[in-house]
């Protein structure tokens, strides 16, 4: 099964949301393969459904002056930052389709003339997305992982340790390297996705308790390693987990990933 993979360059959340929307249409009806949308945003917070917004540090006026955006929006979990230098990829699947009987193995609401209509595996999506990204990050010579009870990806304090610019009190904890955030439609396809810090500037997670956790740090790929790895690169690392997990055969349609 084909997975169309754009690449859409730095776009604003908003454009990027509209186009989740007709593409996940368009899916649904047949009329377009499952997506893959790879971008980076401009400065921006966005809340999902248990978003709290006294997880918002910073006032008006200082999200003024550092030109960020605030869009509340309809995906799993709280707050999180995007911005330059941060991957952040949208795949759009029919996850109750037949060609992903692994994620359509529930069976919800009765439909007409009789059956059960597949209910998609969330959770086993979610966590598939997360093993993309690790394998990905193997690749770029970090190593990552899953924590039980949390969602994202993580790096051990040990790995962590290798951050100058971090803090010293949190070189003994894990700390997140790509957050996720996913939400499927009525129709059974998955939206948003997950945000890969490359190489952003982690100075503007000092503006939000991100996803809500207060007790752990943030890292991107460039405060592990010796060279931060072009995003062209770290794009067709991607595609080419996503390729691996989840079996597709990716198709890259318009835009470039780089060299």
């Amino acid at each position: 099964m084909n997975l169309s993979v754009i690449d859409l360059g730095l776009i604003e959340y908003g454009q990027a949301w509209k186009l989740q929307e007709n593409y996940a249409s368009e899916i649904a009806d047949g009329k377009r393969d499952p997506t893959l949308m790879l971008l980076e945003h401009p400065h921006v917070y966005t809340f999902g459904r248990k978003g709290h917004a006294e997880n918002l540090l910073w006032s008006e006026e200082q999200l003024k002056q550092k030109g960020i955006a605030v869009h509340w929006v309809d995906r799993g979990g709280d707050v999180t930052y995007h911005g330059p230098g941060q991957l952040v990829g949208y795949p759009l699947i029919p996850l109750t389709s037949r060609h992903l009987s692994p994620f359509s193995q529930k069976m919800g609401k009765e439909k007409e003339g009789g059956g059960k209509i597949p209910e998609a595996d969330y959770v086993g999506y979610v966590r598939k997305l997360e093993k993309v990204l690790i394998v990905a990050l193997a690749r770029l010579g970090v190593v990552a992982g899953q924590r039980s009870g949390l969602t994202g990806v993580w790096v051990q304090a040990d790995v962590y340790s290798r951050c100058l610019r971090c803090h010293p009190e949190d070189r003994n904890k894990p700390a997140k390297i790509a957050a996720i955030g996913v939400k499927v439609d009525a129709r059974g396809v998955s939206r948003h996705g997950f945000a890969l810090n490359v190489n952003p500037d982690m100075s503007y997670w000092d503006g939000i308790v991100a996803c809500g956790l207060a007790e752990y740090p943030v890292v991107s790929l460039a405060d592990l390693l010796n060279e931060s790895p072009e995003m062209g690169k770290v794009k067709k690392e991607i595609s080419f987990a996503f390729e691996e997990v989840f079996g597709f055969n990716m198709v890259l349609v318009g835009g470039s990933q780089g060299d």
